[in-house]
């Protein structure tokens, strides 16, 4: 799969912040230029907002963060990179000289993908010497956490570019979707805008202030779109008959004058002073970071949900973030911190650090239950990966079965603690493996929780257990005899409630 090596990001806003830190926390160096007297504090602000989002959002190992450098002129930010995104202002002449200065200053191999929503690729890469290689990227906010970029070639757009592009973003958790004719607003936004338009003149004819109306999206058809989108949630509502149903049913509807869309509401200062104020009362009681982190943890949940969708494939964009913890995992390596198996069995493997965040607290701000399962879980799960059970081997149809836990709580976990979690393997045989798991806090290496473990190795197809294959065994068993000389590590072996 073809990587992006270094970025270069032309704007440092809110889009051209997000996509930096995207890529940074890709792994991928990025050179910023904007001339903004504040750009570096916008930029900084966003990827700390980013960071906390990816702590949130996955468990798999993120490779070392990107450099980030902010470069003085447009000519040292293009240097050297390989996809350059173009985020100023959306105005035609503005990003139409950005873009010709970024081509005539750039490698000639170089990607160049502007984040306009709505100008022609065509008309942008009119007076550019390398035209094949420009398109329209066109991302959603913020860019570090919804996967999606509309790919938009122009007349002069090789095909070729559109394919690369749509590869490289797919290593940093992105879903590029190449449309097939260039259009103003592309998709999305001529979507949004149509249904800006119709909001506007409800607020405009006073049926609903701000709030009820965004009520109305967050309660019912939003969460809907979030994870089928339109159609196959109109497919849906269309019965066993499906699809046809639905349009004999309910396309008549369309004559029907239950729109304003074709009538362009009138912006006026009452109705910006109308809008403003309602808006003001439905959020005005939060700053901007505070609303942005807010809505993270929103998407992070709602990603987390889909993950687990369609048994457990994923769904929608769970299924994007899924398979991006799986290039995560096969680029990081079998115990997530960049390593196979020259790892350190003198002492119960270190197998997972992470931080309390905010998804997984309750009123408290204390970790919640299921949680600690979780990172019991993620340390299992770091094993079998260490051993060879992998994507690859689970696909194949074999893995091993956790059919016993124990579960001590002996301390807390709060909002925003890093924590880590070890694992000493207590018993092995040809089907099974017992092990003994602690969550400690990293400031203080205190033993937090402990769980007690039994996994069987099964052939899932069959729905039995089955003896592991000798290349498993290989690599489990060096680990069980350097396990056995360690400490029996207290409280293993205890019942409910045991206390000595």
């Amino acid at each position: 799969m073809s990587k992006i090596k270094k970025a270069a990001c032309i704007g440092g806003g809110v889009i051209g912040g997000a996509w930096a830190a995207r890529f940074l926390l890709g792994g991928i160096d990025v050179s910023i230029f904007d001339p903004h007297p504040d750009a570096e504090r916008i930029v900084t602000e966003v990827v700390a907002n980013a960071e906390r989002a990816y702590g949130m959002l996955t468990m798999a190992p993120l490779p070392p963060r990107g450099k980030l450098v902010f470069c003085p002129t447009l000519e040292e930010a293009v240097a050297g990179a390989d996809w350059i995104q173009e985020s100023v202002p959306e105005r035609l002449d503005l990003k139409r000289g950005v873009l010709t200065k970024i081509d005539a200053a750039a490698d000639p191999k170089a990607l160049i993908g502007s984040s306009t929503s709505g100008l022609m690729p065509t008309q942008l890469q009119r007076d550019m010497r390398h035209p094949e290689r420009m398109f329209v990227a066109h991302p959603y906010n913020p860019v570090y956490l919804l996967p999606l970029a509309e790919l938009v070639g122009g007349e002069r757009t090789s095909p070729e570019t559109l394919l690369l592009a749509r590869e490289r973003l797919a290593p940093i958790g992105m879903k590029g979707v190449i449309l097939k004719k260039e259009i103003e607003a592309f998709v999305g936004d001529r979507l949004l805008e149509a249904f800006w338009r119709e909001a506007l003149w409800l607020i405009h004819d006073d049926i609903c202030d701000t709030e009820t109306l965004d009520d109305v999206i967050r309660y019912s058809f939003g969460m809907r779109w979030a994870q089928m989108g339109l159609f196959e949630t109109y497919r849906i509502a269309g019965g066993e008959a499906g699809m046809r149903h639905f349009l004999a049913q309910f396309g008549p509807c369309l004559a029907w004058p239950w729109t304003k869309l074709t009538d362009v509401v009138d912006l006026d200062d009452a109705l910006v002073d109308k809008i403003a104020a309602q808006s003001d009362a439905q959020s005005g009681a939060y700053g901007i970071r505070d609303l942005e982190r807010i809505r993270d943890e929103n998407l992070v949940g709602i990603m987390q949900a889909l993950k687990a969708g369609d048994g457990g494939k994923g769904w929608g964009a769970g299924k994007i973030l899924s398979e991006f913890e799986t290039h995560l995992w096969s680029e990081g390596g079998g115990n997530g911190k960049g390593t196979s198996l020259s790892v350190d069995t003198s002492a119960p493997l270190r197998l997972v650090d992470t931080k309390v965040n905010a998804a997984w607290v309750d009123y408290n701000g204390h970790m919640t239950e299921h949680r600690y399962l979780q990172v019991f879980g993620d340390t299992s799960d770091a094993l079998l990966r260490l051993i060879g059970v992998d994507f690859a081997y689970v696909e194949a149809g074999h893995s091993y079965y956790t059919v016993e836990t124990h579960i001590r709580h002996l301390g807390e976990a709060k909002l925003g603690q890093a924590i880590y979690a070890t694992l000493q393997i207590l018993s092995v045989d040809e089907k099974r493996v017992r092990f003994f798991s602690t969550i400690h806090d990293s400031k203080t290496d205190g033993i937090i929780a402990t769980a007690e473990q039994l996994m069987l190795h099964v052939d899932a197809s069959a729905g039995k257990s089955v003896v592991a294959p000798p290349e498993v065994m290989a690599k489990l068993a060096p680990i069980a005899q350097a396990h056995a000389k360690l400490t029996f590590p207290d409280g293993a072996g205890r019942s409910v409630g045991q206390k000595n």
